[in-house]
Formats: structure tokens, sequence, C-alpha cells
């Protein structure tokens, strides 16, 4: 990927860019393997008579146990630990649902062999999303800090190799924001 660019006007306008086959089948993967994640801790959500009766859905009071699904659902509220359990049961299926939304505009507008994919402004908002997810959980699962060196290979190949993935999604993310930010 080279990028992104804008082409079209007002409800024309579309934000364009074009992946490699390897680029789109990592994208629609990493995707893919997050919405696994948030559906398992959906499927897990404990039973609720009230949910049932008013429709209005439930979560978890509790945060996930997983480091990665911790870093997508953080707690509300850090300070009382009830209200957080509370505003975890009330809110956390809405954050799902919203991220999960997010993931399958990625997955519908990215082409699985790779070539164009043409957005309109809600999804690359949508795909601005997706990617912040992508890389907070990458970034969670090796560990990025500030701290870290910049140069891996000597260190770790794997690592190196996984740090130019997180790199790479960091660079689509930042031109899809440059790029969005001149369709305003």
């Amino acid at each position: 990927m080279n990028g992104w660019r804008r082409t079209g006007r007002g409800a024309k306008l579309r934000l364009v860019g074009v992946l490699d086959q390897p680029e789109a089948a990592l994208l629609r993967g990493l995707v893919g393997q997050i919405q696994v994640m948030l559906a398992e801790r959906t499927d897990s959500a404990p039973e609720d008579e009230l949910a049932e009766l008013t429709g209005i859905q439930a979560g978890h009071t509790r945060p996930p146990e997983d480091s990665v699904l911790a870093r997508l659902l953080p707690d509300f509220h850090r300070e009382d630990a009830e209200l957080a359990s509370m505003l975890r049961a009330a809110r956390e299926p809405e954050l799902i649902a919203a991220k999960t939304e997010a993931a399958d505009v990625v997955l519908a507008t990215c082409p699985p062999d790779g070539g164009r994919a043409e957005l309109t402004v809600d999804q690359a908002d949508a795909w601005l999303a997706a990617l912040n997810d992508l890389r907070l959980a990458l970034g969670t699962t090796l560990g990025v800090s500030e701290d870290m060196p910049e140069d891996l290979t000597d260190s770790d190949e794997t690592l190196a190799a996984h740090m130019t993935v997180y790199h790479w999604l960091t660079f689509v993310q930042d031109a899809l924001v440059q790029t969005r930010a001149t369709a305003l």
C-alpha cells in the first residue's frame, strides 16, 4: 500500500487505497481474529433475567482476563470497582457491537484478493476504529512501549517481523487519518 488518496466531492467523495494481495489477506485475517475474540466475549456473558425481560443486553461485570481483550475493553471507571462493574455490564455489549461493526465494514470493503478499496467517509471512520483496535491488540501482544528499541533485528527475528506488521498498520492508519482530514 502506498497510502490513500481522495477522489470525488460531496456525496461522491471517496478515500481510495490499493492493497496488495498479501496486505489484504493480512488485514482481513487480523480483523477476523479480533471478531472471534469479541464474539467469544459476548457468548460468554452471564445470563441475565432482567435483560431477557427488557431486551436490554447485559455484559460481563468483570474485565477480561486476556490481556488483549482487556486492552480492547478497558474499565469504564478505575477508582470505584462497583461502579466499574455496573458500567461494564451496561456498556460492554454496546462497545463490542461498535467494534464488531467497524470490523464488518473493513471485511466488506477490503478486497479479499487485494486491489482497490474505495471508502466513504463513514467507512473510513470504521476503518480507523478497526485499525486502532488491531494496533492495540498487536501492541499488547508484542509488549510495545516507548522504551522499546527501534531496531529489533539483532535481538529477536520473530518479534522484528511482527513489529513490521505493527508499523505497517500504523502507516495505513496514519495515511488514512491524513487523507480523511483533508476530506473535511
